[in-house]
């Protein structure tokens, strides 16, 4: 393959990826399949950047809720029911408009998967955002078992009431976190400016309700 051949295909493919949340709203037609493309177009030179926001964004994360959650179980005067959920509604949304632009600021496997199943994400790419992902939660847990100790409760939820009922309510919750997600990301006609309010806003309201 020529020089230019594969500079255009590189092109084409970085138009069709997603891995800014606003780029399959700013296309009118859906991704090519990736099995077309040279191992040079899948791995983008931009990779390892993403990998690295995908670390950081799900770092921070981790970090915010889970240490929000840990406080607020140990001292409700610090940071009360309501202020852990608004602070997981934020962190999420600062982190999309952050890094969205570089990684799409995914987060979290579940959403990775999702892409990937829809096509709007490349397959070979997932185990390295998995892997990312990954990293940035456990390092976050470590800090946190650092920086909160004496606390040893770090964000743990436990479910209150039948079993079932936390089952039904996890897969009401997780849908809806998912369908708002996967719908600002991919539908043309959603506005992307306001995707991270969108999402960021979901994640609250979930975490206020089943918390």
């Amino acid at each position: 393959m020529s020089t230019n051949s594969r500079t255009n295909s590189r092109a084409n493919f970085s138009n069709n990826e997603i891995h800014d949340i606003a780029t399959m709203q700013n296309s009118g037609s859906m991704p090519s399949l990736y099995y077309d493309r040279s191992l040079a177009d899948i791995f983008p030179p931009h990779l390892l950047k993403k990998v690295v926001s995908e670390v950081v964004s799900t770092f921070l994360l981790v970090f915010v809720t889970c240490g929000a959650a840990a406080i607020s179980a140990s001292d409700q005067k610090r940071i009360s029911q309501l202020g852990q959920s608004v602070a997981g509604g934020l962190i999420v949304t600062v982190m999309i408009y952050s890094v969205g632009h570089i990684s799409g600021a995914h987060m979290n496997p579940a959403v990775t998967l999702a892409f990937a199943v829809f096509r709007h994400f490349p397959w070979i790419q997932v185990p390295f955002y998995w892997a990312s992902q990954f990293t940035g939660a456990i390092c976050a847990s470590f800090v946190l078992k650092a920086v909160l100790h004496p606390i040893t409760v770090l964000g743990t939820t436990t479910p209150n009431g039948p079993h079932w009922h936390s089952l039904l309510i996890e897969i009401i919750v997780t849908f809806n976190m998912m369908f708002v997600t996967l719908a600002v990301a991919t539908d043309t006609r959603a506005v992307g400016e306001l995707a991270g309010m969108a999402v960021g806003s979901s994640v609250c309201i979930t975490s206020i309700f089943a918390g």
